[in-house]
């Protein structure tokens, strides 16, 4: 099956699955988004882009640190041996994100599942611990 039409197909089945935290799918700018509900926010944006060789995911996880950005980078560094599919990086602005790439060749429903799966949990154990320690009282940094 096509990449791109595999995605648009599992991320509205995703959608349509009332059991799913799957609020939202649609297409922006060239990539298509899926909207989660989450438990440690309220939400987290997962965009998929199908490319040539590969499918390029990304999701935002929290804003640049203010303080402690040694600590943040420290717990993105640790968490990313434990992952296969996503890994924390920062964007040009310094902001947390989580990346990931599948070859077209080894894309298919259950990789799909897996790697939403993987942004789910990534984000609900380090959020809040990334949060504590970028954003918490000055005077604690």
């Amino acid at each position: 099956m096509n990449p791109k039409r595999l995605v648009e197909e599992v991320t509205e089945r995703w959608l349509a699955d009332e059991e799913s935290d799957v609020v939202w799918t649609g297409d922006h700018e060239g990539r298509r988004g899926v909207r989660m509900r989450q438990r440690t926010r309220d939400f987290t944006t997962v965009w998929f882009e199908v490319g040539e060789r590969t499918l390029t995911i990304e999701a935002g996880v929290l804003p640049a640190p203010r303080f402690r950005v040694e600590e943040v980078y420290r717990q993105c560094l640790v968490r990313n041996r434990r992952t296969r599919r996503l890994h924390f990086a920062m964007d040009p602005e310094g902001e947390v994100i989580l990346v990931g790439r599948i070859p077209v060749e080894h894309l298919d429903e259950q990789e799909l599942d897996l790697v939403l799966g993987e942004a789910w949990e990534l984000i609900e154990v380090a959020f809040r611990p990334m949060v504590a320690a970028g954003f918490g009282r000055e005077k604690d940094a």
